[in-house]
């Protein structure tokens, strides 16, 4: 359940990325689905394992508890991520505003290094593999470089009157989104490097 929950996150954030790029209202929709049945997941998986931690649990079985619980958080957090940036894509399509062809360039690759980010984590998480996991954080620090990079070139073309005040808004609002997922993705790969390194 936890691991097809991580896909449809993953899925619903990627699609996000599209709707971005090119609006589509029925992936618009889809995402607004996906994100109601994450938290239908993030309801039921929580319930069951709070349940399970007032059981009588050996330390590690706890640990790995606490863990999930920590990860169904930080997933179900991407998912929220993912209705905000569609939000942004449909108030681009309401102002009928698009971003320059330089800011466009600049958040291909960044959605890029978020597919990444993002397909590693998950893969790492459904996996158990900490390997993969180790290499989520060295891609969490190029994103943040990234974010600095994007929000830099922005005021740059803002005050040369090559891009609008309310534009400049709305990509705010993405790269600060895809920063806060590019953090949720390392808290998770943090977590299961932990609860590999406990169990050794």
């Amino acid at each position: 359940l936890v691991v097809q929950m991580a896909q449809i996150t993953r899925d619903s954030f990627l699609q996000a990325m599209d709707v971005l790029a090119s609006y589509d209202e029925s992936k618009a929709q889809e995402v607004a689905e996906k994100e109601t049945r994450v938290d239908t997941y993030d309801d039921k998986v929580s319930a069951y394992l709070t349940r399970l931690s007032s059981e009588n649990l050996s330390y590690e079985d706890s640990l790995r508890v606490t863990t999930l619980m920590h990860c169904i958080t930080d997933f179900e957090r991407i998912s929220d991520h993912a209705l905000n940036v569609v939000e942004s894509a449909k108030q681009m399509k309401k102002d009928d505003s698009a971003f320059s062809k330089k800011a466009r360039e600049e958040m291909k690759v960044y959605c890029a290094a978020i597919e990444d980010i993002l397909t590693r984590t998950t893969k790492a998480f459904e996996t158990n593999d900490e390997t993969l996991a180790r290499t989520v954080e060295p891609l969490e620090e190029v994103i943040d470089r990234l974010n600095k990079k994007v929000k830099k070139h922005h005021m740059k073309r803002l005050r040369k009157g090559k891009c609008t005040i309310e534009l400049g808004l709305v990509l705010s609002d993405v790269a600060m989104n895809f920063e806060r997922v590019a953090d949720h993705c390392s808290n998770i790969a943090v977590c299961l490097i932990q609860l590999r390194d406990t169990q050794i």
